[in-house]
């Protein structure tokens, strides 16, 4: 299995669809991308849908809809305990740089 990293998912031209193409042929069988920010703008969607990657997997730091969800097999995981315990620590004066580690 072969994971793709990425600060932020947009639509540039074939720059993901052609990475996970060239995982397929040098024998990846599994091909997952994960990114922090969802931008999927223009035709990301369906660049996506068309590419061998089987799961995107995002933060909701932007929100997606369900039909994105679903036409892109795209699974979004909150952040929403994180940056909770973020704002606790920096009102209390504590560190938030294990939070991070």
């Amino acid at each position: 299995m072969a994971t793709m990293q990425e600060l932020t998912i947009k639509r540039r031209e074939g720059s993901g669809k052609a990475f996970a193409k060239r995982l397929r042929r040098e024998g990846a069988r599994r091909i997952m991308a994960c990114g922090v920010h969802a931008v999927l703008s223009g035709p990301a969607i369906e660049r996506i849908g068309a590419s061998p990657i089987e799961e995107v997997v995002v933060t909701n730091s932007i929100p997606l809809s369900e039909a994105k969800r679903a036409a892109a097999r795209i699974t979004v995981l909150t952040v929403a305990p994180l940056l909770g315990e973020a704002i606790r620590r920096i009102h209390d004066e504590e560190s938030v740089s294990t939070l991070f580690l």
